[in-house]
């Protein structure tokens, strides 16, 4: 691990860090925040969850997903955890907002700014790959590699099988050749001896 990446790894975990413990803190607050979407949530779901149970899973997710992340344990995938819980405490904190006022607006929109900023710091996370490949990139260079190697065994079987052809066709040719030389030379003999035979029987 590089040196950057073990100093940004936890100065950037540290808000979800301290923001997650705060969720399973107040419990209570952050299920009357998030109640539009933990409802809904809720709903979703098969069995019936109280909305301050997901209010605390939702604070251990981001709590659990930032020590991690902060530790460089599992970091692609604590940063897409980081990277969900992000999204979702900015959609909060803009719907529930005071913007009754001047400073309400303000406070809302430099709110937004800092989820915005933390949200695609964790998406950068979630894609690093500590200098190693990626797996699409490694499957889209293996898939290319066995297609270039497929390539070069059908030139080489092609090649081959020319070799062969070119070879048979030279022993093909040498035999007619010598079968026609053969005939040549028995028609020839034969032609002799009908020869020699009319001159001794005219003789």
């Amino acid at each position: 691990m590089s040196a950057v990446r073990i100093l940004a790894r936890p100065l950037l975990g540290s808000s979800f860090i301290v923001a997650g413990a705060g969720k399973l803190k107040n419990a209570d607050d952050t299920a009357e925040q998030l109640s539009p979407v933990l409802r809904r949530a809720a709903d979703a779901l098969p069995i019936r969850v109280d909305e301050k149970v997901l209010a605390r899973a939702v604070g251990a997710s981001q709590l659990g997903a930032g020590v991690l992340f902060a530790l460089g344990k599992a970091p692609r995938l604590s940063a897409s955890v980081l990277a969900i819980t992000s999204a979702l405490n900015a959609f909060v904190e803009w719907r529930s907002a005071d913007i009754s006022t001047a400073a309400g607006r303000g406070a809302r929109r430099s709110g937004l700014l800092k989820n915005l900023s933390l949200l695609g710091g964790v998406l950068l996370a979630s894609v690093d790959t500590n200098g190693a490949p990626s797996l699409a990139w490694r499957a889209q260079h293996l898939a290319a590699d066995t297609a270039k190697a497929g390539r070069r065994q059908l030139a080489d079987v092609e090649k081959a099988t020319q070799k062969t052809v070119q070879k048979t066709a030279r022993k093909t040719q040498k035999a007619v050749q010598s079968a026609a030389h053969r005939a040549e030379h028995t028609v020839r003999s034969a032609a002799h001896d009908v020869a020699s035979t009319a001159s001794d029987v005219f003789a």
